[in-house]
């Protein structure tokens, strides 16, 4: 990658499924699996599926800028979820599956405000658009076998039934971006 990288982080539901969509994207230099926006120091997954952690499932995403715009990185981000489910993604219910994006800077916090601006458009008449936009806390980084889980699962159930769907919708809708 030739231009300078950024990161966001965002929640949008189970990560399995987050971070096998934006694999998909030229661009994206590294995706994480990881817990942020709770009290818990050091969460593991089976503090995190209790939803008494505070902390969401959500993914780091490294991308360039140069290669794509950011604005893609959170369009795509409305596309790859339904942000008016309140506190769950189907039936991953709970607040660790919420949508939430956790700003680094006042820059990404108006850019993220912009982005749910936009999603509201786009999914109106589907209901309120309730993605919260939280400063960034301390990020940690889901276990091994959490990352990439996608590519190492492919036939796994869970991934066939929601992860795949995700994954063509923004295959389908952000085309000129793919690998």
């Amino acid at each position: 990658m030739s231009g300078s990288t950024t990161t966001f982080v965002l929640a949008g539901g189970c990560f399995w499924c987050l971070d096998a969509a934006y694999r998909q994207l030229r661009g994206v230099a590294e995706v994480l699996s990881c817990y942020t926006g709770g009290e818990t120091p050091q969460p593991n997954y089976e503090q995190v599926c209790t939803g008494a952690t505070g902390h969401a499932e959500a993914v780091a995403v490294t991308f360039d800028e140069s290669v794509i715009p950011a604005g893609v990185i959170l369009d795509a981000f409305f596309t790859m979820h339904d942000p008016t489910q309140l506190n769950r993604q189907g039936n991953d219910v709970g607040t660790q599956y919420r949508s939430a994006m956790f700003f680094a800077s006042e820059e990404q916090r108006e850019l993220f405000e912009a982005a749910r601006d936009r999603a509201a458009e786009y999914w109106a008449g589907s209901g309120e658009v309730v993605t919260s936009i939280e400063p960034l806390g301390e990020v940690f980084p889901a276990e091994e076998y959490h990352q990439d889980f996608f590519a190492k699962n492919p036939t796994q159930g869970y991934c066939l039934a929601v992860a795949v769907p995700k994954v063509n919708k923004v295959r389908a809708s952000f085309a000129e971006y793919l690998r």
